[in-house]
């Protein structure tokens, strides 16, 4: 049997981004272009000052993307300032973004780069 490693990355941040309902696959395709590999994008249902607005006070529902992206911290400016003008966040009620810093997460990386990855510092040298 081969022997398994798990590779672990350090230098990670997952950006988290509430959006209007239909809007996520142009905030992800702008991260994409900025350089972010992947997203995850589930529903959810908001809650807030919006549900008071409904006719004689009934609350209105207001349905929500929710976008996750990890991406290297040398990414994570670019990406996220992208994400904020594509989402147009600077427009009251169009979302929320924030960014989390990950202490350590795994995925598959082919074995070429994780080659090129640990050799990076020797090349200095």
């Amino acid at each position: 049997m081969s022997k398994r490693e798990i590779v672990v990355l350090t230098d990670v941040a997952l950006i988290t981004a509430i959006v209007q309902r239909g809007l996520a696959d142009e905030i992800v395709k702008a991260a994409q272009e900025a350089g972010a590999q992947g997203a995850s994008i589930h529903y959810a249902r908001g809650r807030g000052v919006r549900e008071r607005l409904g006719i004689m006070g009934l609350a209105i529902e207001a349905e929500k993307e929710v976008i996750n992206i990890v991406v290297s911290t040398d990414q994570l400016d670019r990406v996220f300032e992208k994400m904020y003008l594509a989402g147009k966040m600077d427009t009251p009620g169009m979302g929320f973004m924030w960014v989390t810093p990950l202490e350590k997460a795994a995925t598959f990386i082919p074995p070429e780069i994780v080659e090129r990855l640990t050799d990076y510092p020797r090349q200095g040298s």
